[in-house]
């Protein structure tokens, strides 16, 4: 098998459903889930080897998987096949944010990108996360998607910020809160 095929090298890259130009907003979109699934892959080297993380792995790992979903749902032009990204994946992407919003400390103000390695790592995926989110908003705007991939990547984000903060609780890293940040997050049973 040869890795190159020269198919490309008048700028242009097939999707299903036809060959378009590789700076298209497809391309873009399907492009920086990747670059997100490689910086997730980053955060997971950094974190495989601590048995507190285990279950975080885990589910890092599938996450990888249903990326090259999301990647291969936007490459479809004509919508002809059937969508792999549907509504249980964000489901279950919600119920891990919510029990890692449990786990973690109580969240007054916005913090810092860092801590661990790990959570650094997990914070540079969650902006890339929503880079791409933006990138598939405008997709969105110009052409036909699974719009579930758009709430999946939303979520995924969010999923990313609660999982950075559960990896520095478990290894015992502060976050570190923004100096000027005002209150910002309140339990919903408190009143403003």
């Amino acid at each position: 098998m040869r890795l190159y095929t020269r198919t490309g090298d008048q700028g242009k890259t097939s999707l299903v459903g036809g060959r378009v130009d590789k700076d298209h907003l497809r391309v873009e979109a399907y492009g920086t889930i990747d670059e997100a699934n490689s910086v997730i892959g980053w955060a997971l080297a950094l974190l495989v080897d601590d048995e507190r993380l285990r279950d975080l792995c885990a589910e890092l790992q599938m996450i990888q998987h249903e990326l090259f979903d999301c990647g291969g749902d936007l490459a479809i032009v004509n919508g002809k096949l059937p969508y792999k990204v549907n509504d249980e994946m964000v489901a279950r992407l919600e119920a891990r944010i919510d029990a890692y919003v449990q786990e973690a400390p109580p969240l007054q103000k916005f913090i810092l990108p860092g801590g661990s390695k790990g959570a650094a790592a997990l914070h540079m995926a969650r902006t890339v996360t929503r880079r791409a989110e933006r990138c598939i908003v405008s997709l969105q705007k110009a052409e036909p998607i699974n719009d579930v991939v758009l709430k999946y990547m939303n979520r995924l984000s969010d999923y990313l910020f609660a999982a950075a903060r559960v990896v520095n609780a478990r290894l015992g890293v502060n976050d570190v809160e923004y100096e000027r940040s005002a209150i910002v997050f309140r339990d919903k049973e408190e009143t403003p």
